[in-house]
């Protein structure tokens, strides 16, 4: 009753526009891919890049903040970590990769930054 009757195909037209089918329809994802790689991929990498050179250059002296948020100096360096000193005779370790920021010491404070 709501039936529509099946038309074959020619079989003459698919075989040559198969292959610029396939084309157009890749070229978009490729086109995708690109640009996910110049505004996601690629800074990501030159962060993580630009993160571990400046761990790696960690020196005693330098002024530090760990992923969880503790803030002080660096008073020994050894292999894959630092003591830090928190405060007055408060040391702990941490792991060289945990570092979040890391400020030589020295270096002048932000210009917002208000003494009183």
């Amino acid at each position: 009753m709501f039936s529509t009757p099946a038309f074959a195909q020619s079989a003459a037209g698919g075989a040559a526009g198969g292959t610029s089918a396939f084309l157009i329809q890749i070229v978009p994802l490729i086109l995708l891919f690109v640009i996910f790689w110049f505004l996601i991929i690629r800074p990501q990498q030159q962060r993580v890049k630009a993160h571990r050179a400046m761990v790696d250059a960690v020196k005693k002296g330098d002024d530090v903040v760990t992923g969880g948020g503790l803030v002080g100096r660096v008073v020994k360096v050894t292999g894959d970590e630092v003591e830090i000193e928190l405060g007055p005779n408060m040391r702990v370790k941490a792991i060289k990769s945990t570092l979040a920021t890391v400020t030589q010491r020295g270096a002048g404070a932000p210009a917002n930054d208000a003494k009183a």
